[in-house]
């Protein structure tokens, strides 16, 4: 497999057991960071809304402590891996030189074990106390992520974050199979929407660092195109993603309150997209480019939307 060569720092900065102070709680707090908590918590806002949809009420609250304690060793498990893979450029991008494996933590060798007993262990979860449709998606997710983005796209295109954002769309299949053991469209609707979210959420924060990303060797769009162009595709993704975020009423999905909130939000999004390309447009760079608005506006619209997606159920 060809990988983008980067320098390392020196050895003893990188994941050595050597480090000075190692004291417990530090730690573990290390381990924790390896899961990506504040990524998880993204995750587990698309997963148990959608159990309220596919159940039309309030699911059992029981499976939705072990869907969400799966998801996120799974999730964990995935975000180990990725660290353990992208350690040499984590030395070198400022906005992930404080990771455990950079500052000397946790070694690659206890994260590699970490990563991979996670991936274990949600799998078994999963499948002993969910079902076995919610283990293999969630593994599947896991190994997309590690594998196809991690391993594959990251350091080969631009179009990295495009498809490898899909295992950041399987928790809405895993929410609807760990209530139904089944797929549906619903799920599926709301998977194509996250698909299409996820490139102008992330590329706004690209286009912030990309001289992170152009300094070890990743193609990030940003790095290799415009803004202007940049803007552009963040514009039509943000069209294609509220068009289908739509579809749900129509197919009897979801009433009213979906509709009107998925309007709305979608209706500003559109609105702060377009700003951004019209700033682009304009040469305008630095600061006051103000990518990072639609980046921040991004969580906020699918936290908007997968609330509604839970509410809505009870206002039929």
């Amino acid at each position: 497999m060809c990988v983008t060569a980067v320098e390392s720092r020196p050895p003893g900065i990188i994941g050595t057991s050597q480090s000075p102070s190692r004291p417990i709680g530090a730690r573990v707090k290390a381990f924790v960071a390896l899961t990506k908590p504040r990524i998880i918590e993204l995750l587990l806002i698309t997963t148990v809304p959608v159990m309220f949809l596919a159940q039309q009420g309030v699911p059992d609250l029981g499976l939705v402590l072990l869907t969400c304690l799966g998801g996120y060793l799974s999730a964990g498990g995935a975000n180990a891996l990725n660290m353990y893979i992208d350690r040499d450029i984590d030395a070198l991008m400022d906005r992930t030189s404080q990771r455990p494996l950079v500052t000397g933590m946790v070694s690659p060798r206890e994260c590699l074990a970490f990563g991979i007993t996670l991936a274990v262990v949600s799998t078994l979860l999963f499948g002993l106390t969910v079902n076995w449709l919610s283990a293999w998606l969630a593994l599947g997710a896991l190994l997309f992520y590690v594998v196809v983005y991690t391993m594959i796209l990251k350091r080969r295109t631009s179009q990295n974050i495009v498809w490898g954002g899909i295992a950041g769309c399987m928790p809405v299949l895993i929410g609807w199979s760990a209530v139904t053991n089944t797929l549906s469209w619903a799920p599926v609707i709301l998977f194509l929407v996250m698909f299409f979210w996820t490139p102008p959420h992330y590329w706004p924060l690209s286009m912030k660092v990309r001289e992170d990303y152009a300094r070890v060797g990743v193609p990030m769009l940003p790095v290799v195109a415009s803004n202007k162009t940049v803007a552009k595709q963040i514009v039509l993704y943000s069209w294609v993603m509220v068009a289908v975020s739509l579809l749900l009423t129509p197919l009897g999905y979801t009433g009213w309150f979906y509709t009107l909130v998925a309007l709305v939000a979608g209706g500003w999004w559109l609105w702060e997209a377009h700003a951004l390309q019209n700033r682009a447009k304009a040469e305008v760079t630095g600061a006051k480019l103000k990518e990072m608005r639609l980046f921040h506006w991004s969580i906020t619209y699918v936290s908007l939307l997968f609330v509604a997606v839970a509410v809505d159920p009870f206002l039929r």
